[in-house]
């Protein structure tokens, strides 16, 4: 039977009826998180790629220093980083104007902004420990996410907890930015962790709450732009787990 901590089980509906309902779910699951993977297949695409080729003179060009060469971060590097940001502003102030293929379109662009974002990793870390660290955190992202999906534990009560621990992180985020302090960046890490490893899970029974309350009365458009919203939200807890555990566990170059 069809169930979700918010709105309970449905006693009353019939064996099919339920059977139906069920299969929709794992079908709209399905589609989040392939809507996922693909948007992160498309981030690491561009990353590696930019950081492989001659692109990455473009964005971290090998500048003389005083103390040798090192690679130095260009306007277009900047941009880079903060172009993501700008995309989810966008797309989650116009929910309810972007058309699904809009929609979607931004995603695309999105997930490419983000790999644009993500150069400087290979600069600063070992190809092999970012591999490591990647599986590591699909194993811990798909994990929490299938406890998020089958607990009948309410989660909701989490959200609110978590939220304040992520709007605490960006806070002692932004004043390390000037202390530079090696012990705050590492509590930083590990507080980031556990918070969106539990993000991970609240999202992920959200988005099936979600469905429950909503699959009949958003119809098949509504639903499909619906599921880039959703992919959107574990696509964002999983690329700041895997940055929190890269700094964690993550290999740096000798360079």
């Amino acid at each position: 039977m069809a169930y979700s901590p918010q709105f309970g089980a449905y006693p009353r509906a019939s064996a099919a009826t339920t059977a139906v309902f069920d299969a929709g779910l794992r079908a709209y699951m399905l589609r989040v998180y392939n809507w996922m993977a693909s948007g992160l297949l498309l981030t690491g695409v561009v990353a590696y790629g930019i950081a492989n080729t001659s692109l990455i003179d473009a964005f971290y060009p090998l500048v003389q220093t005083p103390f040798g060469y090192a690679h130095h971060a260009t306007a277009l590097a900047m941009i880079a980083v903060f172009a993501p940001l700008a995309f989810v502003l966008v797309l989650s102030l116009g929910v309810n104007k972007l058309s699904t293929s809009a929609a979607q379109a931004l995603f695309w662009v999105f997930c490419a902004a983000m790999g644009a974002s993500l150069v400087n990793i290979f600069l600063i870390y070992t190809q092999e420990s970012i591999v490591r660290v990647f599986f590591i955190t699909a194993a811990t992202f798909g994990a929490t996410s299938i406890y998020g999906y089958t607990t009948k534990a309410d989660l909701t009560r989490m959200g609110s907890f978590l939220m304040m621990g992520l709007f605490g992180i960006i806070i002692a985020s932004l004043a390390n930015f000037f202390f530079h302090s090696s012990a705050l960046q590492f509590a930083i890490s590990i507080i980031g962790v556990v918070v969106f490893t539990g993000l991970t899970a609240y999202d992920t029974q959200r988005i099936k709450a979600s469905y429950l309350q909503f699959a009949y009365a958003e119809g098949v458009d509504g639903a499909n732009k619906r599921s880039v919203y959703d992919a959107l939200s574990l696509y964002l807890n999983f690329i700041n787990l895997f940055m929190l555990l890269l700094q964690l566990l993550g290999n740096r170059n000798n360079n």
